[in-house]
This record gives C-alpha cells, sequence and structure tokens, in this order.
C-alpha cells in the first residue's frame, strides 16, 4: 500500500464490540487474565504495553517502512531510553550541530556515565570515518538539522556505521516519512519526536524509535520502555494516530508554502542567508533531492541582515506567526533561536528559525515583510 493509504489504515481494526471505525481509548491499566494465569489478549498491564499505543506503534512502524516500533512520552525519552541500552565504555558520535536539548540531556544526564561521546560535522564524510573509534557502537545523525538545516548522506553514514560494527540512527523529527524515509537509506533505526508533524496540532507530546530490523540495542529500549514507564497515555496515543490520518496532506500544504516564502526571502536585500534545502543553492540540495523524495519539509531558518536585537526583536512585531518554540503544527511559529539555546549556542545570532503551518503563504510573507521592516528600522 501506498503512504496515504497506510496513514490512514495501518494499525487500526474496526472496533469488534461496536464496530466503531475510529478506534476507542482503552483507558484502563490493567487487563484480566485467565485461568491459567495467562493473558490470552496480549496485555498484562499498560505500562509494558497498551491497546492504544499497541495500534499507534503498528502505524508508526508501517509508513517508517521499518519492522517494529517503540512510542515514548517524549523525544528525549527515546534519546535516554537508547543511551540506556549502551555498554561502559561505549562510544557515541553525533552530529556537531545536534539538537540543544539533546545536548544538554548527554552534558547533564549523562556526563558522569561510563560512556564517551564526541561530535563530528556529518556533512563531512572523511571527518566522520577520522571520528570513528574501535569503540564506537553508536552513530547518531540528524537530517535536516535544527536549525541550520544542514542535510547529511543517510545512505554513507549508514554505511560508514556497518563497517564499524555501529548501529547508526537518524533523527528525522523535520523531516518526516512522507519526505524521508531513513530506513530505505540503510540506516537501521529512525526517530522522531512525534509532537512535531506526527502529532502536528501542538496538542500532544510523545516520541518514537522505528527499526529496520531486530538488535540488540531496540530489545533493551523496549525493556526500557517497559520497566522506565515513560510512555504516551491511551489519550496522547488516540490523538497520536488520528494525527497520522492527515499527515501527507499537512505536511504537503506546509512545505508548499515553505518553498515560496524560502524564495522570497532569498531575493530580499534584508536578508543574509536562507537555510531551506530545498533551495537550488542550498549546498547540499542535491542530496536533500534524492533522499528527500517527498519534498523538503515545512521548517525553514534565515539570518536577516541585523544585528542580534534586532533579529530577537523581529518575532515581536509579527501579527500571524506566533512566538513560540516547537513547530510543525497547524499554526506558524517564529523564534529567536540563539536566545531560546542559552549561552552556550552556536547558532548564528542574526537567525530566525521558522515553522510554517497551513495559513495561506502570501499572508505570512507579508507578515514577514513588515515584521523584518520594522525591527531593521530600530
Amino acid at each position: 500500500m501506498k503512504l496515504e493509504t497506510l496513514a490512514v489504515h495501518a494499525g487500526r481494526r474496526i472496533d469488534p464490540a461496536t464496530g466503531a471505525v475510529a478506534p476507542p481509548i482503552y483507558v484502563t491499566t490493567t487487563f484480566q487474565r485467565a485461568e491459567c494465569g495467562a493473558y490470552p489478549l496480549g496485555f498484562s498491564y499498560s505500562r509494558e504495553e497498551s491497546p492504544n499505543r499497541s495500534m499507534l506503534e503498528k502505524c508508526l512502524a508501517a509508513i517508517e517502512g521499518g519492522k517494529e516500533a517503540l512510542c515514548f512520552a517524549s523525544g528525549l525519552a527515546v534519546v535516554q531510553a537508547v543511551l540506556q541500552g549502551l555498554e561502559p565504555g561505549d562510544h557515541v558520535l553525533l552530529a556537531d550541530d545536534l539538537y540543544y536539548d539533546m545536548r544538554k540531556t548527554i552534558a547533564d544526564v549523562f556526563g558522569q556515565w561510563p560512556l564517551e561521546f564526541s561530535y563530528a560535522d556529518m556533512t563531512d564524510l572523511d571527518a566522520v570515518r577520522a571520528a570513528v573509534r574501535p569503540s564506537t557502537r553508536l552513530l547518531w545523525t540528524e537530517s535536516p538539522s535544527n536549525p541550520l538545516m544542514k542535510v547529511v548522506d543517510l545512505a554513507a553514514l549508514a554505511e560508514i556505521a556497518r563497517a564499524a560494527e555501529a548501529i547508526s540512527i537518524c533523527d528525522s523529527t523535520f523531516a518526516p516519512p512522507v519526505i524521508e524515509r531513513p530506513l530505505e537509506q540503510g540506516i537501521d533505526m529512525v526517530m522522531h519526536s512525534t509532537t512535531k508533524y506526527i502529532g502536528g496540532h501542538s496538542d500532544v507530546m510523545g516520541g518514537s524509535l522505528a527499526t529496520r530490523y531486530d538488535n540488540y540495542l531496540f530489545e533493551r529500549v523496549r525493556k526500557s520502555q517497559g520497566y522506565g514507564g515513560a510512555v504516551p497515555s491511551p489519550f496522547d496515543c488516540w490523538l497520536l494516530l488520528r494525527s497520522i490520518e492527515t499527515l501527507v496532506v499537512r505536511v504537503r500544504a506546509a512545505q508548499e508554502s515553505a518553498g515560496r516564502i524560502a524564495a522570497w526571502l532569498t531575493a530580499d536585500s534584508r536578508v543574509e542567508a536562507v537555510h531551506y534545502p530545498g533551495l537550488a543553492q542550498h549546498p547540499r540540495h542535491s542530496i536533500a533531492a534524492r533522499q528527500m523524495p517527498g519534498g523538503f519539509g515545512g521548517m525553514l531558518s534565515v539570518q536577516i541582515r541585523s544585528t542580534r536585537e534586532q533579529a530577537k526583536a523581529a518575532p515581536n512585531h509579527t501579527k500571524i506567526f506566533i512566538r513560540a518554540t516547537s513547530l510543525d503544527g497547524t499554526h506558524s511559529l517564529i523564534e529567536h533561536r540563539q536566545s531560546v539555546e542559552g549561552h552556550a549556542s552556536k547558532t548564528p545570532p542574526n537567525l530566525l528559525r521558522l515553522s510554517i503551518g497551513l495559513e495561506r503563504a502570501d499572508d505570512l510573507i507579508a507578515d514577514l515583510d513588515q515584521a523584518i521592516a520594522k525591527a531593521t528600522a530600530t
């Protein structure tokens, strides 16, 4: 089946008790045993597995083209479960422009653990090969990256990981399965903050990890999920599954507007740089076109010709864009990324990150036009 069909049907079934087309929400925490003590319907306790989570995981595995998927209460809960599954002395190689909060999690939570972490520019394959160690067990990348929209060659990175007998994971939050399917590029596992495109309405939090094949680390993540209980509630799973039904049309609408906005910004003399892989001048456009056959997404960043304070002020003047963190909902969002990330941020001081929603592109362009004008006039 094609993705559009899978998004609507995978993981679901008509409710056998009532004939309901939309799945019910199973709020129970425990399930009845058979007389012999077994659980004939496969569910025992909702921390370990629940009907709504099972439906969501099957759907996500199907749309990713994977064997299985696991769902968590947030994207960072996925990160922690993966890192908890490593052995003392294991080395993790990560992208140097990794999502800021993941870098903080590694420093603040895992900094005292007997694990080794290092960072490399994963757009430079020679630098990645040079950074691999005999103890490297995990290669973690992000494509496109947040917020500079760097694109890495996933197939090449997967090959480097295999040669090192390491597992590769791609954070594909900016490029959901409508756009990019890392498992088909040879990546071993793909994660999402399902809070973003998968949820798509800024009203539910979650994370997912899908695997291409059985592997020891995925099984340890499964145990962490069951023992730790950092799982989405039945209602959260229901919301996410419902949202996946419109994922294809939402993404296509947002990225059509994002392409128009990126082109307009590129032609504006007040703009220093636009970071969007759909632009021909993007340094990795040819790679993006190959591995993102569904389009280039609704996320972009822009550096305006301004001081840091002027760039920081621009979101204060928008009337349609909302000043808020997170992304990929129905509302368009804007933020001065460096001030959000804090003093250790490596993001350029004049950069604004834009998440394009479902409003008309013309309205969003007019809003940016007047906001930039007001900010740079001060």
